[in-house]
């Protein structure tokens, strides 16, 4: 019931503060939940009931924009946003012609598995973590130290 009555115009006020029809929607999920948990605190006396969700949801959507992880994607633009483009790697490209074969030797066993799968055996990091049976992260965390290590060891 209080979604029916009062989402639409909740949802136009956390729009006016967050700019971002997906992140409103949350705000407005996240928003009403806190309404509906704390509905025992709202005191007729001080106010409308709407007024009082006005602030609630508004809390959350300062909430939200101050959080890392909106101030993280806020920063990166998506891909299809930046402009970046998927193109295949020219035929003549060779991992062997810049000698990387022999600087992937020298790393660690789990970080070279990783780095084989995904260079040389063309995986991408989710067929690589079902092949190992890692997660997805764990992946992640060994592609990008064997990263570090190969940068250092070309320098």
């Amino acid at each position: 019931m209080l979604h029916d009555h009062y989402a639409r115009n909740l949802l136009t006020v956390i729009l006016r503060l967050v700019r971002h029809e997906e992140l409103a929607r949350d705000v407005l999920q996240e928003g009403l939940l806190k309404v509906w948990l704390s509905i025992a605190r709202y005191d007729p006396a001080r106010g409308r009931l709407f007024t009082w969700m006005v602030r609630v949801c508004c809390n959350q959507a300062i909430d939200a924009l101050r959080s890392p992880r909106h101030r993280f994607h806020s920063a990166n633009k998506s891909l299809e946003v930046g402009g970046a483009q998927q193109a295949l790697a020219p035929v003549s490209f060779n991992p062997e012609h810049i000698g990387l074969r022999e600087l992937v030797v020298r790393l660690k066993p789990r970080q070279r598995e990783v780095i084989d799968l995904l260079y040389f055996g063309g995986c991408t990091q989710v067929e690589a973590a079902e092949q190992l049976g890692i997660p997805l992260a764990t992946v992640k965390t060994r592609a990008r130290a064997a990263l570090l290590v190969l940068g250092n060891l070309a320098k």
